[in-house]
């Protein structure tokens, strides 16, 4: 704790009254940073249970994840509806309503991860295994590694929670290195636990969850700590009210609720293309050089636009609680221009240097060289779109409107790509051109409808606020 003469840090003025440009970039770029450092973070899990333990737990780790990372994003809504409600009061400077709101978003989380998830996780995880139609050896691995995954997904919950909240409030380099302090933990931890070290034991594929649980768990306890300590932006104190606040609880599955559809939507949107993926005459080669092009490769384009998109929604937002909407309305012109030039630049290395790109995750030869060079291709092009509509999605979303973009992703991630692959299936046959077009045309379409939307302005008109506190 500090000392009570200890001055309380002031929100970032500059955000609302100094460069557009400046603020969006300093709010995203240690995001993009954290996401990037975050996948090197699974990397090492994938590499340490695929040499320790085989195959089977790779594939366990994959399986768990997919099912993990649905049902995560979907609870975690409740965080997008707290950075709205964050922005908005911060821009406004009132400290009192953007403490109480992170307060209850904390109250929902702990409800969520230890009154849902964790019983619910427990019970259903061998179902929710045969559902995806894992393997018997991959269930042995999978269902004790994703158990713990759910029991313990309180950590997880909070980082992800404080985090948003502090990123909406202007402060985004605390949750890098906060961030940086729970991989570096998991690492050490997973070399310990999948391995085994001394008189520790061998825990295998459970013990990169428990390393996973550990980390992020001693992160979540150093959030509440910093939180108490007044050192942050955003303060909790023991004078404040500790009781539920339906009203403003309301607020965030209110404006929260859309983007969790939104991403449960994508996600099995993604599942689904890869079914499609796996219906091709090689679909071995095809679903390789789509996990390597898609999934990793093209990460590198959406790591950065997700930074710009959480920036973009934070500048937004913070600029229409100070009454000045023409500012977030540019915020989302600079996101969407920065975003074009990093994605340019990566999209040029996609073009020019693809099969060195591959070979990296050792494919040298062979249909999947070409495949993945043929899928980089359309992916290059695609990256342009992908990156205007997360800024502009940041926009809408950080400004409180949150159903377009779910209206949106559901025309063009599901109705347009999965459409045009079941046409195609239907009547001439699907070739691995034909699924990599329909995925630049999703894009192609996200961005049109996001820019359009966001454009139009009706985000001018939503309201936010809450009751004052009570005495």
């Amino acid at each position: 704790m500090t000392s009570p003469n200890t001055p309380t840090p002031k929100f970032d003025r500059t955000i609302v009254e100094g460069s557009i440009t400046k603020a969006v970039w300093r709010l995203a770029w240690p995001t993009m940073l954290q996401n990037i450092i975050g996948g090197f973070q699974g990397i090492v899990d994938h590499v340490m249970v695929g040499q320790f333990v085989g195959t089977a737990a790779n594939a366990a780790i994959g399986v768990s994840l997919q099912i993990f990372i649905v049902v995560i994003v979907f609870i975690s809504s409740i965080f997008t509806g707290m950075g709205v409600l964050v922005a908005r009061f911060a821009g406004a400077g009132e400290a009192d309503k953007v403490n109480r709101c992170v307060y209850q978003a904390f109250l929902t989380a702990v409800f969520l991860a230890l009154g849902v998830m964790a019983p619910l996780g427990y019970f259903l995880a061998p179902g929710l295994l045969r559902i995806v139609n894992a393997a018997p050896e991959v269930q042995v691995e999978a269902l004790p590694y994703i158990r713990i995954m759910f029991v313990f997904s309180l950590g997880m919950l909070m980082f992800f929670m404080f985090s948003g909240a502090l990123r909406a409030a202007g402060d985004a380099r605390t949750p890098l290195r906060l961030g940086i302090v729970m991989t570096v933990l998991n690492i050490i931890l997973n070399v310990i636990l999948i391995r085994g070290l001394g008189p520790i034991p061998a825990f295998g594929t459970r013990g990169a969850a428990m390393g996973t649980a550990i980390a992020s768990g001693t992160v979540g306890v150093l959030f509440v700590v910093l939180l108490f300590s007044n050192r942050l932006v955003i303060q909790f104190s023991r004078s404040m009210a500790w009781r539920p606040d339906w009203v403003i609880i309301r607020e965030l599955f209110r404006f929260g609720l859309p983007a969790g559809i939104q991403g449960v939507a994508m996600n099995v949107a993604g599942v689904l293309l890869l079914g499609f993926v796996g219906s091709l005459a090689y679909s071995q080669d095809a679903q390789a050089a789509y996990a390597v092009g898609y999934l990793e490769l093209f990460a590198f384009i959406t790591w950065t636009s997700v930074g710009l998109m959480g920036a973009t929604a934070a500048v937004a937002g913070q600029n229409l609680g100070a009454g000045r909407p023409e500012r977030s309305a540019q915020a989302a012109r600079v996101a969407s221009l920065v975003g074009l030039g990093m994605a340019s630049v990566i999209g040029i290395f996609f073009l020019l240097i693809p099969r060195q790109l591959l070979a990296i995750f050792g494919m040298t030869g062979g249909v999947v060289v070409e495949l993945g060079v043929q899928l980089l291709r359309y992916l290059a092009v695609s990256g342009l779109f992908i990156t205007v509509a997360l800024a502009y999605t940041g926009g809408l979303q950080g400004t409180g409107d949150t159903k377009s973009p779910l209206y949106i992703s559901l025309i063009s991630q599901i109705v347009i790509p999965l459409g045009i692959c079941t046409l195609v299936q239907a009547t001439r046959g699907l070739q691995p051109e034909d699924i990599w077009l329909a995925i630049l045309l999703g894009h192609i379409t996200r961005c049109m409808l996001s820019v359009f939307r966001f454009r139009q302005g009706k985000w001018r008109e939503i309201t936010v606020d809450i009751e004052p506190a009570r005495a």
